[in-house]
């Protein structure tokens, strides 16, 4: 998976405005992509690792999110679950230019373009009532023509109200193109993606994208909002998260096995990027470990 070069996805919108679809796990579909339209994207099932531009996080059954356009994005289930998931996502996408031209003919709906804006950056709405999501996914689901459009301006007319609304990605990332240096850096990060145990350097780093070390830096700042360093220690947190609820691995093993040779150093950076010990992290996500089969607000 690359955090920078998504796969891109193009959606037919040439008979429909608005595109619904449901899919399990896994599929084909859990790929890291980015597309033109926005995207609400509802977790039905399971937990893991949620991809959102530079943003990444913890998702679990009930979380809704909406990603805007060509924002690269994922979902990510734990190694955890071995058995294959009927229905693990439901998600709408829409273009732009559709709710702009209804803000158009109806200014009392203008509002709502403040929330697309958010979703620039992607958002995750927080507390929103998991059952009360999927019936507005499955009422859109279930009708069509006028009155799909209708579900589907009342559903985000209550998005846009909801209160808790977490903006995702620090910066949106700018998707690379062939030759470009952006498509060097992105290559740098598909190594540490895959190589996030290993000692990398900056001057490595540098060299693989065949920069001098400042202006790999500049640009790598530019690209994902954080220094190399930086991104490469969320990374490896991820990973080792992943870890902490799914295996009954020492915290020391952990802290190796996702790169940092020192615990001081890892238990530093984990409170500073979760907010809480990798011991606390472990009880806390380990309440809710098994998954769910009724969704609950």
């Amino acid at each position: 998976m690359s955090i920078i070069k998504p796969e891109i996805e193009t959606v037919d919108r040439s008979t429909r405005s608005i595109r619904y679809l449901e899919h399990g796990w896994p599929s084909e579909l859990c790929r890291w992509h980015a597309h033109e339209e926005y995207e609400l994207h509802l977790v039905v099932e399971t937990r893991g690792k949620a991809f959102v531009g530079d943003y990444i996080g913890d998702f679990k059954a009930g979380d809704l999110f909406m990603t805007g356009p060509n924002l690269p994005h994922n979902w990510i289930t734990d190694k955890v679950y071995s058995e294959p998931v009927e229905i693990r996502d439901m998600l709408i996408q829409f273009s732009h230019e559709s709710v702009e031209k209804l803000a158009e003919g109806f200014p009392e709906f203008s509002q709502v373009l403040s929330l697309l804006q958010l979703a620039q950056s992607g958002i995750h709405f927080e507390g929103f009532n998991a059952t009360f999501a999927r019936g507005h996914m499955e009422s859109i689901r279930d009708n069509t023509g006028a009155e799909r459009i209708l579900a589907f301006v009342r559903f985000l007319v209550r998005l846009n109200e909801h209160a808790e609304k977490k903006t995702l990605s620090i910066a949106k990332l700018i998707l690379p193109e062939g030759g470009s240096k952006h498509a060097r850096i992105a290559q740098v990060v598909d190594h540490v993606n895959k190589n996030f145990a290993q000692s990398v350097s900056v001057a490595q780093a540098a060299e693989m994208a065949n920069m001098t070390e400042i202006t790999f830096s500049r640009n790598f700042q530019a690209v994902t909002g954080h220094s190399f360093v930086e991104f490469l220690n969320r990374i490896r947190i991820g990973q080792a998260c992943g870890m902490l609820y799914a295996t009954d691995e020492q915290i020391t093993v952990i802290a190796q096995e996702a790169g940092f040779k020192n615990l001081a150093n890892f238990n530093r950076h984990f409170l500073k990027l979760r907010g809480m010990t990798p011991s606390e992290y472990r009880d806390t996500a380990r309440k809710d470990l098994t998954p769910k089969r009724e969704l609950t607000s």
